[in-house]
Order: structure tokens, then C-alpha cells, then sequence
């Protein structure tokens, strides 16, 4: 991490800088895998308790957020996607990015573990140290599988949303764990192979400036192929049903097509085209999470009518 420091009295930091740290357009993806963890899990909840619990998960989030900008400031500041960051542009010092990540940290797991159960604070707690420590500052600069490892953080919210309303782990929330995982890295890399990053001179090892394009198509279509499973397995649970089923038989007849389609491409067809493919499966993978986890509430909420499930 480099020193990236204010200048004093340049410029009066606002809430709007402090709440930018917190990464508000993650943690909306984070709340909302979490909600559906925590509704689709089996037996009642406390409207309260799941409110504590979803808020304290979108607290954690927003706490791995600013220590991962505390963290990466120097990357930050050298890539033209990130430099306008609040640490990178100077409306936030980095010790106060720092305390506020520890303090939100600190504040979001104890508050959980009184308010639902242990479980869900420990699981809650090793989130945002995976992410803070294992992915930012380990293994964001020394691999570039980092984004496949690393998407475990973001793949545990709906775990946590289950342990809140269950204090278990289950066969249930450990698919919809492993359905974001295996997603992370096709989504992220069929954005990487069309826009133009600066990570090479930012140092960051990701895919495509260390082994190139060719090697990253090949990349997308394998863990494609390693996600069909997955999202079809967790339509056979207990969460699953028809609903679920269809919309997961489509989705991913979808994205393996395009999968396909980006590991039979060259650079010369993607310069072509523009990257018309590329920007095609990328689009595709936004709306397969919501989609897929939109399905699992609507069975969630359709099984007390008898339409629901299996």
C-alpha cells in the first residue's frame, strides 16, 4: 500500500465520501443474495431479527469495502476506472478509511452474533477477513486466479443469510454459495476481454495481461461448463422447484452459447466486430444471478399456496 495522504485543508470530506468507501453498488448484490438466503431458508424469522441480520451483512460488506480501498489506494491511483476512488483523489485520508473498515467490521459481527446466533457472526467475520486480507492483500497482486479465489467473498452472503434463520449450514446455502462463486469468473472475465484495463501497469496479475486473450476465452468456457451443474444441482433441493428449474435451463443454455461463442473467437474477429460478443455474454451474466436468486424467492414465497417447489 502506498501513501497516499490529504492535502490538509484541501478539501472537507462528506458523508457522501465516507459512504463511496463502503462500495454502495456491491453491497446491493451482497443484500440482496443475503435477503434471499435468509427467506428461502426453512422455518420462521423474526421480522426484527432478519432486519438486524440483513443490515449487519450490508454493514460487513461496506466494511470490506473500505479496507479494500484503504488497501489498494496505490492501485487505485494509477488506474484511470479507480482514480477517482475518495482515497486516490484525495477527499478521504487513508488512517480514516482504515478506522471506519475496522469499526464497521467490528461493530457489524458482534451485533449480529447477539442479535441471531454465532454461526452467522463467524461466517460474517471470516467474509470480511477473506476479502480485506486473503484476496486484496494477498492474492489480488500474486495470482491471476485471483478473482476465482477471491469471488469466494462475495459468494458468502446468502450463507449467512441462511445461518441467520437457521444457525446451520446446509447442502442449500452451500449451492448458492458455489452458484456465485462459479459465476464470478466467467462474468468478470467476459467484461475483461472488452474493456481496455490498465492493470498491467497498475501490477495487478489478472488473466488477460498475464497469459492473454486466447488463454482468458478458454477460461470463460470452462468455468461456464463448471456452473451449468451447479445452478442446475440447486434447483433439485429443497429450495428449488419448476420455477427456479426454467429459468435456470434457459440461463444457462444462454450463457453456455455464449460462452462458446468467446472461446471460438480470435482478436482479429473481436476487433471486427467490437467485441459484439463479448459485451453480449457479459450483459447475459447480469442478469443470470438476479434471475436465478429471483427464481429461489419466488418459490420461497409461492410454496404456502401449493405452487411452489417440487
Amino acid at each position: 500500500m502506498s501513501d497516499v495522504s490529504l492535502q490538509e485543508g484541501a478539501y472537507e470530506t462528506g458523508m457522501g465520501d465516507y459512504f463511496a468507501l463502503l462500495k454502495p453498488r456491491v453491497m446491493s448484490l451482497v443484500v440482496f443474495t443475503a435477503l434471499v438466503g435468509l427467506l428461502v431458508a426453512p422455518g420462521p424469522v423474526h421480522p426484527f431479527i432478519g432486519f438486524v441480520g440483513i443490515l449487519c451483512i450490508a454493514v460487513g460488506a461496506g466494511a470490506s469495502g473500505a479496507l479494500n480501498m484503504w488497501w489498494d489506494a496505490d492501485i487505485d491511483a494509477r488506474m484511470k476506472r479507480t482514480v477517482g476512488r475518495p482515497i486516490p483523489s484525495g477527499r478521504v485520508a487513508p488512517g480514516e478509511a482504515l478506522g471506519l473498515g475496522l469499526a464497521l467490521s467490528g461493530f457489524s459481527i458482534v451485533l449480529l452474533a447477539l442479535a441471531t446466533n454465532f454461526l452467522a457472526a463467524f461466517l460474517l467475520a471470516f467474509t470480511i477477513f477473506f476479502y480485506a486480507v486473503v484476496y486484496s492483500m494477498w492474492l489480488k497482486r500474486a495470482t491471476p486466479q485471483n478473482i476465482v479465489i477471491g469471488g469466494a467473498a462475495g459468494a458468502f452472503p446468502p450463507m449467512i443469510g441462511w445461518a441467520v434463520a437457521t444457525g446451520t449450514v446446509s447442502i442449500e446455502s452451500a449451492l448458492m454459495f458455489a452458484l456465485i462463486f462459479m459465476w464470478t469468473p466467467p462474468h468478470f472475465w467476459a467484461l475483461a476481454l472488452f474493456v481496455k484495463s490498465d492493470y498491467g501497469r497498475a501490477g495487478v496479475p489478472m488473466l488477460t495481461e498475464t497469459h492473454g486473450r486466447d488463454i482468458t476465452r478458454r477460461h470463460v468456457l470452462i468455468y461456464t461448463l463448471l456452473l451449468v451443474p451447479v445452478a442446475l444441482g440447486l434447483g433439485l433441493t429443497s429450495i428449488g422447484g419448476p420455477i427456479y428449474m426454467t429459468i435456470a435451463v434457459v440461463m444457462n443454455v444462454w450463457f453456455l452459447k455464449g460462452a462458446y461463442d468467446i472461446w471460438r473467437r480470435t482478436d482479429a474477429d473481436c476487433e471486427a466486430d467490437k467485441h459484439k460478443v463479448e459485451i453480449g455474454v457479459f450483459k447475459v451474466s447480469l442478469y443470470y444471478l438476479f434471475l436465478h436468486f429471483g427464481a429461489l424467492l419466488a418459490e420461497a414465497a409461492l410454496r404456502p399456496y401449493g405452487f411452489g417447489g417440487w
